[in-house]
């Protein structure tokens, strides 16, 4: 019987903490990671607001005037933006996350893409008309 010589396998050394800014397409996965800090703040000041309303109308009152201040306003506006890439982003990967399949086919990744932002688009608006915000 004959054995075979032992042969160390290749190991690539990888950084630890920094591993993700070797490659563009990890730094922006580590993007899309970090946007859920600001979906998760953006969801405690949800359930804030939620209290306040639980809790009366001046709470409420008091809860809206402290959103007016220089640093909320700030958070919301990187929470807007931060979003937006997010589902922007997500948007673009849709087509290899849940490719469509007709037949022998796919479905283009284009019409899958303008699918999600349409339906985004009339959801939006169906919600601003909720809110008052658009008046028919």
């Amino acid at each position: 019987m004959t054995t075979k010589p032992y042969v160390k396998p290749y190991v690539r050394e990888v950084p630890r903490t920094t591993w993700y800014l070797a490659r563009r397409r990890d730094r922006i996965h580590m993007a899309q990671e970090l946007t859920s800090l600001f979906i998760g703040i953006y969801a405690l000041l949800l359930l804030c607001a939620l209290r306040a309303v639980a809790d009366g109308p001046e709470a409420y009152q008091v809860f809206v005037a402290s959103l007016g201040s220089p640093l909320m306003r700030g958070l919301l506006w990187i929470t807007l933006a931060v979003t937006l890439f997010h589902t922007v982003s997500w948007f673009q990967v849709t087509p290899k996350a849940m490719p469509v399949q007709i037949g022998e086919d796919f479905l283009p990744a284009a019409i899958i893409v303008g699918g999600h932002y349409a339906v985004w688009i009339v959801l939006s608006l169906f919600i601003l008309f909720l809110a008052g915000v658009l008046h028919g």
